[in-house]
């Protein structure tokens, strides 16, 4: 028993190295912009497109990849995704022209859509539900948070010490450690018999990278440009297109008993919400720190850290135990109400004369307080009940929420924003505080969507664990 719990807590701690490492590189870039558009002279319009390419890819490619890893593999395609995020890195760290680095930062999200839901439906398929896999999303969500947050103050000091390209170059040595451990993990069930699905797979991609597309293009141009009108158009017809092709295919891309659950349903709505609240609460913060306390990259990094500290003692303290003890949807229904309570904090209480202590520092501990709560309340909810062939797929969906929620929201809260500043002269925090309004808002209509969904009925099929697994994992093993 020893030698089991030893390597199950190796897994959980190599994968959530993973996510950690993921993570890291998607915030850490921001940071080192402006000095990239200075040594690269880079305009503004291509600037944008380190960020919006790496975002693009990742986010539609999320859901392919997660059906890969179930019908090829997982452990198979966490090395291919990590290997190509290491190639990518080194590529980017190396960039000689802008165009370079932004097909790099491309070729890095559709990297890393591949390695995260692989990693994901690792970790799930490795704990059985209960405990175990509370345990584990917990730290899997502690580990997203510590990334992200470490991400901007090492990008800071890297950039300020050894350059930009060390926010890059920093990536491959970390992987080929992490690969070094990727052998002792299991291999996962490959589903040998099952399709891919090119048709869907192409569908449901195009649609979310025409929409994130769409999104930034309307962002930067405004939502009435040509090319975003045209986007966001070709989104509706292709998700439209999408759910057609789902319901005539006999083995569709996202099988039908995954969406049949009421409960599942609300916790990946929840996702959209909660992705939305957060892609809008740091990016504001971190502008209203820097525009009007004036704080440094490196300050508001550090001004953030209470909530990385906070989120990583809830989800690993706490949360994973009110989970065994209540369950999903009390601990996600209280968490959206905790983070409807911070966004209001902040809408009505930070002003152009308050001060981070009494101002920000309330409502950033709210809102961590929440994420603590509801993204290890929702992973559970989505990944629960589910046959172990079907994780892959069930994961892409809980980052997939993530991430096209924080598209979403981050390009309708910018918009609000700046037309209220516009409408009001000029003042930004006018514009943040009602971004922090409508957030609340967003909250409480996920609040309304939990509360009504009725619980998921208990599966009549086997849900596959890793003992009832080990013979075909074993087969499968790479």
């Amino acid at each position: 028993m020893n030698k089991t719990r030893r390597a199950a807590a190796l897994a959980t701690g190599v994968i959530c190295a993973v996510q950690f490492v993921l993570q890291l590189d998607f915030s850490i870039v921001n940071v080192a912009l402006n000095t990239i558009q200075r040594e690269l002279s880079m305009p503004p319009a291509e600037l944008q497109w380190i960020v919006t390419g790496y975002a693009l890819t990742f986010g539609s490619l999320l859901l392919a990849g997660g059906r890969l890893a179930d019908l090829l593999g997982r452990r198979r395609l966490l090395v291919i995704g990590l290997v190509l995020f290491a190639v990518a890195s080194l590529g980017c760290g190396l960039a000689r022209w802008p165009v370079m680095l932004i097909v790099a930062r491309m070729v890095q999200g559709a990297a890393a859509a591949l390695a995260s839901p692989a990693a994901l439906s690792l970790l799930t398929t490795a704990s059985p539900e209960g405990h175990e896999r509370n345990r584990a999303l917990a730290l899997w969500q502690a580990s997203t948070a510590g990334g992200a947050t470490t991400g901007i103050i090492a990008g800071g000091l890297l950039t300020q010490y050894l350059g930009w390209r060390a926010v890059f170059l920093v990536n491959p040595p970390l992987i080929a450690l992490l690969l070094a451990f990727v052998p002792r993990l299991p291999a996962g069930t490959a589903a040998g018999g099952g399709k891919v699905g090119i048709r869907g797979a192409a569908l449901v991609t195009a649609a979310i990278a025409a929409l994130i597309y769409g999104l930034t293009e309307g962002q930067q141009h405004g939502f009435g440009s040509p090319a975003s009108v045209a986007a966001l158009v070709a989104a509706v017809v292709l998700a439209l297109a999408f759910i057609y092709s789902e319901r005539t295919l006999p083995a569709p891309m996202i099988p039908p008993s995954l969406l049949a659950a009421p409960a599942r349903r609300a916790a990946i709505a929840a996702m959209l919400l909660i992705g939305a609240t957060l892609a809008g609460y740091v990016y504001f913060l971190s502008l209203y720190l820097q525009k009007v306390h004036h704080f440094s990259p490196v300050q508001t990094g550090l001004g953030l850290l209470p909530s990385t500290l906070t989120v990583v003692l809830m989800s690993t303290l706490v949360t994973r135990r009110l989970l065994t003890r209540f369950g999903a949807r009390p601990v996600l229904l209280a968490g959206l109400v905790i983070m409807t309570a911070g966004q209001l904090w902040l809408a009505f209480m930070i002003t152009g004369q308050s001060s981070y202590l009494d101002g920000v520092l309330p409502g950033l501990l709210l809102t961590s307080l929440s994420i603590g709560l509801s993204l290890p309340a929702a992973s559970v909810a989505i990944t629960t009940g589910v046959h172990g062939r079907d994780q892959g797929i069930a994961g892409a969906m809980f980052t997939t929420g993530q991430q096209v929620g924080a598209a979403v929201g981050l390009a309708v809260l910018a918009t609000a924003a700046a037309a209220r500043t516009a409408a009001t002269a000029g003042d930004v925090v006018a514009g943040y505080r009602l971004s922090f309004l409508i957030a609340a808002g967003l909250g409480a209509f996920g609040v309304a969507l939990v509360a009504l969904a009725r619980s998921p009925a208990p599966s009549r099929e086997p849900v596959d664990t890793p003992s009832s697994a080990a013979s075909s994992e074993q087969a499968a093993r790479d």
